[in-house]
């Protein structure tokens, strides 16, 4: 995969320096409209081989949040402003810091937290062969996790669960979509096609699906 990283190089030292003017915009609309921490939220991911980095994103919540990692629509953690940097995937820009250094690439699993990797068992482990990416199958897959996890949540509570809801959303996630998004990210490492990263990358600015692994996502 070594084409895969001079592209990884190549195109996110393009892309900082075309879009370098946008960090300071955004840091400086983070202060206004969510004061009180950082513009930036760094947080240890779990990368290439299992070792942990540091992911780099703008923060979208409020400073004080703790909890799930796993969040969903109208999550009371996530600002009103926090919510727009989402859904444009705003949040995620300086993320090509870390596609440039090398603790990421433009496609490829999304890093985990630390406890979800760890699970990991048998040839699943051949995810962490990869480096984490800002998109790829299982991030077009779920491009509306949060809105998928909302209904999920919903309909629960429909039902008559009285569990909390980051609780609903926690099984969800950990019985549906992750074990989903493993299957498509080793389907991915095992039939890797350079020009089905270019594809995914385009699909991803554009918003359109793409053929992967007998379905479109």
């Amino acid at each position: 995969m070594l084409f895969k990283r001079l592209f990884d190089i190549v195109a996110s030292l393009c892309g900082l320096l075309l879009i370098w003017w946008i960090f300071p915009l955004v840091a400086f609309l983070i202060h206004k409209k969510m004061p009180g921490g950082s513009a930036f939220f760094v947080q240890k991911r779990v990368g290439k081989g299992g070792k942990l980095f540091k992911c780099h994103k703008f923060r979208s919540m409020v400073v004080s949040h703790n909890g799930s990692s796993v969040s969903v629509a109208g999550d009371s953690r996530i600002t009103p402003f926090g919510a727009k940097l989402r859904h444009y995937k705003i949040d995620e820009l300086p993320e090509l810091w870390d596609v440039l250094i090398g603790n990421m690439s433009f496609v490829g699993p999304r890093p985990d937290v630390p406890g979800y990797a760890d699970k990991l068992e048998g040839d699943d482990r051949d995810v962490l062969k990869l480096r984490p990416g800002i998109t790829g199958p299982a991030t077009l897959k779920y491009r509306l996790e949060d809105e998928m996890i909302s209904e999920y949540v919903a309909k629960k509570q429909a039902e008559g669960d009285t569990r909390p809801m980051q609780e609903i959303a926690t099984e969800y996630n950990d019985k549906v979509i992750y074990p989903d998004k493993v299957r498509l990210n080793c389907y991915y490492y095992r039939h890797y096609s350079f020009w089905k990263d270019i594809e995914m990358i385009f699909a991803t600015v554009l918003g359109r699906k793409v053929k992967f692994a007998g379905e479109e996502v």
